[in-house]
């Protein structure tokens, strides 16, 4: 609970009391006495009571003033009133002198007080400036942050779409790796199978070729009789033959060389696969460049075998 201010009358009683008592009231004595109020309100207050105090004598003279007294008493009693203003003027100035170096002092320190304050207020006033400063350099830098988090969330999204396309692109490139590498396996199938097909029907040949060579030796040993003409058509026949079975392992390496240089090229397009964008017009192109050299070796042998079946007629 907050205390009630002083007053002039708590002054005026406590300066009585403190004169009654023969003691000179100062400022810190009616303070001690009362124990509130601060030296500023109570010096301007107690230089009022010290003005005061001289009407207030007077007064008090006039009322002990006794008219019909004799004159030696009348006299004595000025004295004595007399001795007593002059002890209350003495009193009065020592207390006014006291008030004063009091105040003066309380002015020092409430100068030194606010010298402090005021010290402390520009000093408070400069980290407030310093902490606005701060916080707009702050406010820029959140500004400047902020604006980096926006461009950095728009390149992710910018990079979650090519990433997206790459998966795509990656998905198709792979589907039809896929299938060019089937479609591989089946040409290679093919040309296994029609390498087979050659070699039976080079096979073939040959047998044909050995039972007409023991029948012209049969019929040989049976037309002794034409033995001349028959060894100059069989020495022919054996040289057509002859020729028919080189010109047949002929084209039987070199189609074995081309299904080796197919396998080859097979294997070498598998691996570019990874690294050519344009794989699939490649691979097609050499597929078919492979498919029409099997077709050249399958009709070069078919040639052979159709000018080996002529010779044959022809000698027959």
């Amino acid at each position: 609970m907050a205390r009630p201010g002083v007053g002039f009358e708590d002054i005026s009683e406590a300066a009585d009391a403190l004169l009654d008592a023969g003691e000179r009231p100062t400022t810190e004595k009616i303070r001690g006495l009362l124990g509130r109020g601060s030296p500023n309100t109570i010096g301007p207050l107690l230089d009022r009571w010290w003005a005061a105090l001289g009407q207030r004598l007077r007064e008090q003279q006039a009322k002990l003033d006794i008219p019909e007294a004799p004159p030696e008493v009348a006299t004595l009693a000025t004295q004595l009133w007399a001795q007593a203003l002059s002890a209350a003027q003495q009193v009065a100035e020592a207390g006014l002198a006291s008030n004063r170096a009091g105040l003066e002092e309380a002015r020092r320190a409430f100068e030194t007080e606010r010298n402090t304050q005021q010290a402390d207020v520009e000093a408070a006033a400069a980290a407030a400036e310093a902490a606005v400063r701060a916080m707009g350099l702050a406010e820029t830098r959140l500004h400047d942050v902020q604006r980096l988090n926006e461009q950095q969330a728009l390149q992710l999204v910018d990079l979650a779409q090519q990433r997206d396309a790459l998966q795509a692109r990656y998905d198709r490139q792979e589907a039809e790796m896929l299938g060019l590498t089937e479609r591989l396996r089946h040409q290679e199938a093919v040309a296994a199978t029609e390498q087979a097909a050659h070699n039976l029907h080079l096979r073939a040949t040959e047998d044909r070729a050995h039972t007409e060579i023991d029948r012209a030796r049969q019929e040989a040993k049976d037309l002794r009789a034409q033995l001349t003409a028959l060894a100059r058509e069989r020495a022919t026949s054996e040289h057509l033959l002859r020729q028919q079975r080189e010109e047949a392992v002929a084209t039987t390496v070199t189609a074995q060389r081309e299904a080796g240089l197919q396998r080859g090229r097979a294997e070498a397009l598998e691996q570019q696969l990874a690294r050519l964008g344009d794989l699939p017009a490649t691979l097609q192109a050499t597929l078919a460049q492979a498919q029409n050299i099997s077709k050249r070796s399958i009709n070069r042998d078919k040639t052979g075998t159709k000018r080996a079946t002529k010779r044959k007629s022809a000698l027959d």
